[in-house]
C-alpha cells in the first residue's frame, strides 16, 4: 500500500525536488492522493511535460494506487515568484 511518506520520499529522490507536499484524499487507505512538488528538473518543460516526470517518477507506487491529482509542478524560480 501506498502512503504519504513513501510518495514524498520516492518524488523528493527521483525529482531532486526541494520540496514536497503530499497530501492522502482517501482517508488514509492510501488510494488516492494529491501531490505538489518544486523541482528545477521542470526548468524549460510544460505543464503536461512535468505532469509526465511525475508520473514517471511514481510508476512503481502507481500501481496501487487508484487516483493521483497533481496540483502543483513549479521550478524554485516559479515559487520564489509566487511567494512575492
Amino acid at each position: 500500500m501506498a502512503t504519504a511518506e513513501n510518495l514524498k520520499q520516492a518524488l523528493t529522490e527521483r525529482l531532486q525536488a526541494s520540496e514536497v507536499e503530499v497530501i492522502d484524499t482517501s482517508g488514509g487507505c492510501g488510494a488516492s492522493f494529491e501531490v505538489g512538488v518544486i523541482s528545477d528538473q521542470f526548468e524549460g518543460k510544460k505543464l503536461l511535460q512535468r505532469h509526465r516526470l511525475v508520473n514517471t517518477a511514481l510508476q512503481e507506487e502507481l500501481q496501487s494506487i487508484h487516483a493521483l491529482s497533481i496540483k502543483r509542478c513549479w521550478t524554485t524560480a516559479q515559487q520564489r515568484d509566487a511567494a512575492r
